[in-house]
């Protein structure tokens, strides 16, 4: 398996790959979905997506946000200041195909996502999964994320919201 930095030219493929596997889960309130035209403007603003390839074939991807002051910022949602937005990163998503989950991909890509934003001086990395996704939240809490707070998000759907610090 290969792990790469993805741009522009692999958006298609990825919102694909979302695609499909969002459409098996057993309800499409487990994960927040994004559009092709989200993914574009996430790269323009400076944030990062990694691919997982298995045999030349995308099976999952993680995705760094770092929306800066942008109305999206999770960070307004924790309380963080106007002013320190800048240095705020989100664990935007992570989608793995059935076929290769339980090799420790999200772990990785964790991993992976934190050492980036600690690269690019960001202080606060903050991440939401819904309740019953117990898998994603288990591997949040591995990589020393706290449950701050549960509330409706993305239409009114529940969400657990996870914080670290990285300073």
């Amino acid at each position: 398996m290969t792990i790469r930095s993805m741009g522009h030219d692999d958006v298609a493929a990825v919102h694909e790959l979302m695609t499909d596997v969002v459409s098996r889960l057993p309800s499409s309130s487990l994960f927040a979905t994004d559009d092709v035209a989200y993914l574009h403007s996430l790269l323009n603003r400076g944030g990062e997506i990694y691919g997982a390839f298995d045999n030349g074939r995308l099976v999952a991807y993680t995705v760094l946000a770092i929306p800066g002051t942008a109305a999206g910022n999770l960070g307004r949602e924790f309380g963080v200041p106007d002013s320190e937005l800048d240095r705020v990163g989100v664990l935007d998503a992570t989608i793995v195909h059935e076929s290769v989950r339980g090799r420790g991909l999200q772990r990785f890509f964790h991993e992976l996502r934190e050492q980036r934003a600690r690269t690019r001086g960001l202080v606060c990395l903050y991440s939401t999964v819904h309740p019953d996704n117990l898998a994603s939240r288990r591997n949040l809490e591995a990589a020393g994320f706290a449950l701050q707070f549960t509330r409706p998000m993305y239409g009114g759907h529940p969400r657990h919201c996870y914080a670290k610090r990285l300073e």
